[in-house]
């Protein structure tokens, strides 16, 4: 019998209709992290306007909601990985789905603002490498 961090560390596979049916969570779950990662990044950047300014009071606040917002968007990612998908890139909204084609592993991939699971990849392809399904 399997303990229960085996089970939790062995990967998820998904068949294409398996991620396409995973996908109108996933997309919301991916919305939330693209617009996090935004935020994240520009609170980062107000700090960085500010350190020049010397005001320290209105920085350890951006600092607050910086980490605030670091925090949500960390258990965004966590809610991704509990699904069973791999964010691949924070800023455009890419995941990849474990999946099997012709005896091997391979990514179904997708991105923010595609419709369905239309392309896939070898696992060290990456996004360059996506071919149609």
């Amino acid at each position: 019998m399997m303990s229960a961090t085996e089970l939790q560390s062995k990967p998820k596979y998904f068949s294409i209709d398996q991620a396409n049916a995973a996908l109108p969570l996933v997309r919301r779950v991916v919305e939330d992290v693209v617009r996090q990662y935004h935020t994240v990044v520009e609170l980062h950047q107000q700090q960085q306007s500010l350190a020049a300014d010397n005001n320290p009071g209105q920085w350890d606040t951006l600092e607050i909601n910086r980490q605030e917002a670091t925090t949500r968007l960390n258990e965004l990612i966590e809610e991704l990985n509990d699904i069973g998908v791999e964010l691949k890139d924070w800023e455009k909204g890419l995941i990849d789905f474990l999946s099997r084609k012709d005896g091997r592993d391979v990514y179904l991939c997708w991105k923010l603002g595609e419709e369905r699971i239309m392309y896939w990849h070898d696992l060290h392809a990456g996004f360059s490498g996506r071919q149609i399904l």
